[in-house]
């Protein structure tokens, strides 16, 4: 099966931005060389835990560093922005690198602070219009307005050589029916609110209907957060910073793993990571044996086409071999 990343740049403490971004775009490179089918740069206004607050630059410099993986966006939360203004930068990046960009749209909130910032008019109260600013968006990247839309005449995609591949991502299975309606690819976070992966995905499918704007077929992608070790005891360990972040607030730098041991107390370090009877924990752990034995029946329950991976490690060595072993745990299944 296939199996991708999202990459959110943690940030530790006096660190820098810098290095982080680094880290990340190296991070492109890893995934490359080890089999990912895509790399997801996480958007993050505002973020102390997290240098990937504007995914388009990242994706624009993983594409000069990669060939073959497929880049884009884990996802552009488009509820701050204009649809015409997000198109507009992803048929820029599609330029750069032909057929391998991926433009994952979302809707988030960065709190009330940030939302404020985010936002442009302050005198009005912001309306939830999500539905509508997904269907623009599709209409400005495949130029497939009507000829009576005001925007009919604003085509984006004149001496491009493709489009984007756009995915709606969610958490909670409200856009779900709008990515089945549009015939577009869907990802779920199934770390996030594992107990409504079932109901999400019968949705998409149930409501999926062929369109020029994807595949053609239903496309699942199962977001979930993983480490994985040479031994059990450390790849356990390996959830502790993630963990710890948000037992303490995620107003800070992302803790180490050597900071979450003195952090944590003992109940949430002996917190379970492991899948067991179907319940899926917040941080799943293990070896590369264990962790295809914990994912393969989760793939065969619902159908999964791909598992995005995700993490907080902040540690480089250990993170690059945690992504090392999942590839090893997840390509066979």
């Amino acid at each position: 099966m296939r199996y991708s990343v999202v990459e959110l740049a943690p940030m530790a403490a006096g660190q820098g931005r810098s290095a982080a971004v680094e880290q990340a775009l190296l991070a492109a490179e890893d995934a490359e060389r080890t089999g990912y089918h895509r790399i997801w740069y996480g958007e993050h206004p505002g973020a102390l835990s997290y240098a990937s607050h504007d995914p388009v630059p990242l994706i624009a410099a993983a594409a000069g560093r990669t060939s073959t993986i497929r880049i884009g966006s884990g996802a552009v939360l488009l509820n701050h922005y204009s649809p015409l203004s997000v198109a507009e930068r992803f048929m820029m990046l599609e330029s750069l690198a032909p057929g391998r960009v991926d433009l994952g749209v979302g809707r988030s909130t960065g709190g009330p602070v940030v939302d404020y910032a985010l936002r442009r008019d302050r005198r009005t109260e912001p309306v939830n219009d999500f539905e509508e600013q997904v269907q623009e968006l599709v209409g400005f990247v495949h130029n497939a307005f009507s000829s009576d839309h005001p925007f009919a005449s604003i085509d984006l995609t004149a001496g491009v050589p493709g489009k984007p591949d756009i995915w709606l991502l969610g958490s909670s299975g409200n856009s779900a029916g709008l990515a089945g309606g549009l015939g577009l690819g869907y990802s779920f976070g199934g770390h996030i609110n594992p107990a409504m992966i079932h109901p999400a995905l019968q949705r998409y499918r149930d409501s999926f209907t062929p369109t020029p704007f994807g595949s053609g077929a239903p496309r699942v992608v199962l977001g979930l957060n993983i480490v994985a070790a040479d031994d059990e005891k450390l790849a356990h360990e390996l959830t502790w910073p993630a963990r710890a972040l948000r037992a303490f607030g995620k107003d800070r730098p992302m803790p180490t793993l050597a900071q979450a041991r003195t952090e944590l107390d003992m109940e949430d370090k002996n917190r379970t990571s492991q899948i067991d009877n179907g319940i899926i924990p917040a941080q799943i752990s293990g070896t590369v044996t264990s962790l295809r034995q914990q994912i393969t029946p989760l793939v065969r329950e619902f159908d999964i086409d791909e598992i995005v991976i995700q993490e907080m490690i902040v540690d480089i060595d250990l993170r690059q071999r945690s992504r090392a072993l999942i590839a090893d745990a997840l390509r066979d299944i």
